[in-house]
């Protein structure tokens, strides 16, 4: 089944999911100011990015191409990349 609404996925449902997905390292608050703070000095790797990009594709219906998530390495970046309508065809 595919979903053809327009959802826009925000910093709280990015947080949200990396949090279900990857937990959260001792020390980091992430719900201050991360949207510029890269995704390794957030304690996420690649891995991480990616089990967020399958829950994005199964809670919103968006896909985004693995290769375009590694090069995401902030939130900013990667909501972005999530939101611009780039390969939405799920």
């Amino acid at each position: 089944m595919t979903t053809t609404t327009s959802t826009t996925v925000t910093l709280a449902d990015l947080t949200r999911m990396l949090r279900e997905s990857a937990g959260e390292e001792e020390g980091i608050d992430l719900d201050g100011d991360v949207l510029d703070t890269p995704f390794l000095e957030l304690g996420y790797d690649s891995l991480a990015l990616l089990q967020v990009i399958g829950e994005v594709q199964r809670t919103y219906g968006i896909s985004v191409p693995d290769d375009a998530v590694v090069d995401a390495e902030t939130p900013r970046a990667l909501l972005e990349l999530i939101n611009s309508g780039q390969g939405n065809e799920a």
